[in-house]
Parts: C-alpha cells; sequence; structure tokens
C-alpha cells in the first residue's frame, strides 16, 4: 500500500530545495522500503540542486544514507523487515559485460527500483543517485541495501554509502596503496580526508596532504597525514611547479608511489602526474568538470610509465566493503566516526549546503 512522506527536492535549477510530500508506492517484487535514519549531505547533492548533473528536476535529494527496512517485496531475498542497511548505488546486475568479466565494481547496468516515487500530483520523482534519501522513507531494489552491524551509529555508517568510501577506495583499492608507500593527497574535503585515512589504514609511511587551507591540513594530521602542503602559491607547471618540488623534497627527489586527485581540477590533475615516482600511480577521484580538458605531453606520459586511473565510487563492492570498515570503526581502527561535522534537521539542508561552501565541515548529516 502506498504511503506519504515528508522529503526534500530540488525542483528547478539552482532553486532553493522545498520540503513537499513524496508518495512512496508499494514495493515491487524485489524492491525494498526503507525508514531512513540518517542522510550525509554530500557535493553531489548540490550538484544535483545546481543543474551540473542532468537536467530531469524534480530530484529527491539525498544518497549517503542509513536506516531500517520497513517493507519489502515479494521476491526480496536479499534484506528482511528490521535489517539496519547502508544504501548504496552500485547494486551490481550480475549480468552487464563488467560483471560477467569478474569486474563487478564496474558493473554497467546497477539495479534501482522498479517504479518511481512521486509527488501527491503525480509527478515522477528522480532520486539523486537512484536513492533520493533525503526522506523519511525511500523506496530502492534490494542490491541497494547493504547489511552493517547494527551497533553502528546511522549517521555515521551512512557516509559509506558515497564520500567517505570514494576517498577510502581511491587509496586502498583502485591506487592499492600497500605497506611502506608514499602517497600525496590533492584537496583534502571529505572524499580527500578519506583517502589519507584509507593510505594510513594500508600502511602507507608518508602521506602529504595539500590544499589551500591551512585549518584543512591541519585535521589532515588527525586522519593520518605526516606532512603539509599550503598549495596557494603554488607556481610553474611540470616539475617545476612548487607543490611538486616540494613533494619531491619530502621523498628524496623521487616523488610517490601514490598520487590521489581528490579535486578533479586539470591544475590538480597535472600537479598530481609529476609528483609521482617513475612507474608511480596517479588516481582522479574528484569528479572534473565536463569541459576541463588536462593537456601534458605525450613523451612525458611514456616517459613516467606507471598507471592513470579515475576512481568510480572508489571501485568499492558495498557487500564486502561496507561491513568490513564498520566493523573497523567500532573496532578503534578506522575513523568513520570523525567524517561527521554536524547533524542536522529535514529542514537544514539548504542551510547545510551554505556551510559545505565554506570548506569549514567535512560532513553535515541529517538525522531523522
Amino acid at each position: 500500500m502506498a504511503e506519504v512522506v515528508a522529503g526534500i527536492i530540488a525542483r528547478e535549477k539552482g532553486a532553493p530545495v522545498e520540503r513537499v510530500n513524496v508518495v512512496i508506492p508499494e514495493p515491487g517484487a524485489h524492491d525494498v522500503v526503507v525508514k531512513v535514519q540518517a542522510c550525509g549531505v554530500c557535493h553531489t547533492d548540490l550538484a544535483y540542486r545546481d543543474g551540473d548533473i542532468e537536467d530531469a528536476f524534480p530530484f529527491l535529494l539525498g544518497h549517503e544514507a542509513a536506516g531500517i527496512v520497513d517493507a519489502v517485496g515479494s521476491e526480496v531475498s536479499h534484506v528482511e523487515v528490521g535489517d539496519f542497511v547502508v544504501l548504496n548505488w552500485r547494486a551490481v546486475c550480475g549480468e552487464c559485460r563488467a560483471c560477467k568479466k569478474g569486474e563487478p565494481k564496474y558493473c554497467f547496468n546497477t539495479h534501482n527500483a522498479s517504479q518511481p516515487m512521486t509527488l501527491e500530483d503525480g509527478t515522477e520523482l528522480k532520486p539523486a543517485l537512484g536513492i533520493g534519501a533525503f526522506a523519511e522513507k525511500t523506496l530502492v531494489h534490494e542490491g541497494q541495501c547493504t547489511k552493517v552491524n547494527p551497533e553502528e551509529d546511522p549517521a555515521v555508517a551512512g557516509l559509506l554509502g558515497c564520500g567517505v568510501m570514494a576517498g577510502l577506495g581511491a587509496a586502498v583499492n583502485t591506487g592499492n596503496v600497500g605497506r611502506g608507500d608514499s602517497v600525496a593527497v590533492f584537496g583534502v574535503g571529505g572524499v580527500g580526508m578519506a583517502a589519507i585515512a584509507g593510505a594510513k589504514l594500508a600502511g602507507a609511511t608518508k602521506i602529504i596532504a595539500i590544499d589551500i587551507s591551512d585549518d584543512k591540513l591541519e585535521l589532515a594530521k588527525q586522519f593520518g597525514a605526516t606532512h603539509t602542503i599550503n598549495s596557494i602559491n603554488g607556481t610553474g607547471s611540470g616539475d617545476t611547479d612548487s607543490t611538486v618540488a616540494k613533494i619531491r623534497e619530502f621523498t628524496s627527489g623521487f616523488g610517490v608511489d601514490v598520487a590521489i586527485d581528490a579535486v578533479g581540477r586539470p591544475e590538480t590533475w597535472t600537479q598530481a602526474f609529476y609528483a609521482r615516482d617513475l612507474a608511480g600511480t596517479v588516481v582522479m577521484v574528484g569528479v572534473p568538470n565536463p569541459t576541463a580538458r588536462i593537456d601534458v605531453p605525450a613523451i612525458d606520459v611514456f616517459g613516467r610509465g606507471g598507471a592513470l586511473k579515475s576512481s568510480w565510487y572508489g571501485d568499492c563492492l558495498p557487500e564486502r566493503d561496507f561491513p568490513m570498515y564498520v566493523d573497523l570503526h567500532l573496532q578503534g581502527q578506522f575513523p568513520l566516526g570523525d567524517f561527521v561535522s554536524e547533524r542536522v534537521g529535514l529542514d537544514d539542508i539548504e542551510q547545510a549546503f551554505d556551510t559545505m561552501k565554506t570548506g569549514k565541515v567535512l560532513r553535515s548529516v541529517v538525522v531523522l
């Protein structure tokens, strides 16, 4: 039976978000209704609101969420009513060419709910990243629900649903950081900070944080940075860039084993490219502007060797990774809870967007 709940939508490009009544339909065969307990305010939600993702308004925002399974479809076998779950936007299909090649982390056909949530007048809502969790309840595919330890705080667990997992996975999965490695992370917002924490967890012994904010750089030390560079005065290009020169100074002149661009700008990617050691790895996890272009000499691409990678969702597998990192947090081995900067209400999302722009929070989390 359909039900009506409160939710937050972006009705048109750039307009303030609105609190509305959202109709949750009766779940289809493989659908699940989740009672949302907490949802992080991610930059991707702001990008949806501002029309930088697609033009399919109105959007039901929110995707970094955790909650309790409230109802299930007739053929659901993955979860049961009452399960504590983190929502994910990579519900692997098992049938696409990536899955059949044994690379489900790249699944090209991820599952979503079989029917839309709507406004009371019947207008279909496009859920952010197929989730739409700035609402008291949401409708997702069963594969989008990952069971984790119910002892975890929902405001903490939900952050694995996007930003923290993206940065953490960029280091551990995509960059394959190992014991004794040196790592540079460009941009230490929530994603970059998670990359630093992931590099520390993986055993890196030299972790260099680069940003233009001294406050963020100081915080990065708490997550595992061993060295910091304020790059606001960086000049030059290639090996003449002062930030690159400083990284080389910290690494006996060689550069780092893994350089992670958590900003996604051509300038930061280029710094990452030149800051790595020969045969080192560059990982882009910051999402670039669609019009941005990167220009480096082809001979440098060839001559420096190594790997140039992009990281999609931290190349994670939610069923493997979410429970593991929740357990590591509960055991005191990973600082997942430290990413929660503030807890706000459902009506505070527009204010949380403004706070996000100041760069003074890692994550505001909506608690329902």
